[in-house]
Formats: C-alpha cells, sequence, structure tokens
C-alpha cells in the first residue's frame, strides 16, 4: 500500500476508502431532542446546585428524606411582594418576608403538614413540608444570615425558643423549621 499526496491538499490511504453518511432526518430528530431538553429545563427551572452537590458528595444520612412534598418553585420577589402587600397578617403582628420549608423530626405522623398549615394562617409563605433524618436536640429554626430577623417572628409564631444558623444540606434561600415533637 502506497500514500501518495492528493491534489485536495491532504495525504489520502488508498482509493477505495469508503465513510457513511447518515440521513438527515437523524439530524432533524437530535435536534428536536435537544430542543425538547432546553425546553423541559426552562419550564421547569434550572437544578438546585445545594442537592445536586449534596447527591454527588453522598451526604444522604442528614437532610430531607426522599418522599419530598414540596410546591411550586417560588415566586419572583416582586410577585411575592405585591401578594403579601394583600394578604392579612394578625393586627400588630409584620407580614413576614421570607419562604419556609417544614420538616418533620419526630414519631408524630402529620405534625410538618400541621406546622405548616399554622404557618400559613399567620401569612407566612410555606413552599415545602417532609421529612428529616438527623439528630436535632429540639424544634428549631434555621435561617441564613439575612433572614435572623423573620427566623424570630417565626419562632415567635410557633412558640419556638432554639434558632440556629442554616446549615448544609439546608437551603441558604428561605427559613427551615425542623420540628422534634409537638407543636
Amino acid at each position: 500500500m502506497s500514500w501518495r499526496l492528493r491534489s485536495g491538499g491532504g495525504f489520502g490511504g488508498p482509493s477505495n476508502e469508503r465513510g457513511t453518511a447518515l440521513p438527515a432526518w437523524t439530524l432533524l430528530v437530535s435536534v428536536a431532542v435537544v430542543a425538547t431538553a432546553v425546553l423541559a429545563l426552562l419550564v421547569t427551572g434550572s437544578p438546585d446546585r445545594s442537592e445536586t452537590a449534596e447527591a454527588l458528595s453522598g451526604r444522604s444520612s442528614l437532610g430531607p428524606t426522599a418522599t419530598t412534598t414540596l410546591r411550586a418553585p417560588p415566586k419572583p420577589a416582586a410577585t411575592v411582594s405585591a401578594e403579601r402587600g394583600r394578604q392579612q397578617a394578625k393586627p400588630g403582628h409584620p407580614v413576614p418576608q421570607a419562604y419556609v420549608e417544614v420538616y418533620n423530626n419526630s414519631s408524630v405522623p402529620g405534625l410538618a403538614d400541621r406546622a405548616a398549615a399554622k404557618l400559613r394562617d399567620a401569612g407566612w409563605e410555606v413552599v415545602g413540608t417532609d421529612s428529616w433524618t438527623g439528630a436535632i436536640p429540639e424544634t428549631t429554626v434555621y435561617y441564613p444570615h439575612r433572614l435572623h430577623r423573620q427566623a424570630r417572628l417565626l419562632a415567635d409564631d410557633l412558640g419556638v425558643r432554639r434558632l440556629h444558623p442554616a446549615v448544609d444540606p439546608m437551603r441558604f434561600d428561605r427559613l427551615t423549621l425542623i420540628l422534634t415533637g409537638r407543636l
């Protein structure tokens, strides 16, 4: 077998080289699949980086269980502010300005749902309830530093004494209430 320089400017092999040309419809199907995936991502929102990091690090011993019952993703801040302005707060009680997730870390069935209903009645935006697996010493409101004032309001609404800065795997854009016993 001899190699020679082709007239097009490259080295070529034997003249009997063969390739495969795919039909044009395969390109169209590929583009449609990618477009559908992008559309699905836009509709459902981007994945939560903290949940992705948790999954990659293998930290599943602490945190919510796999039976999450979260509601729709939070609304933009401007929409939330307008809606909160229309909500009726208790007399003398400021309208809360934070999202809340409620977790049950006890053996009391339905505790998180009851607490969520109580918080909604008080004007809080509860965005999810679930079970929590881990060692929490007593009912606690966890907060990102910028929501410390709202955490105090939440604790006062439920009679919770313990407040603590949020820790991983908690979300840092909302308050996290972990219940360890009766409400």
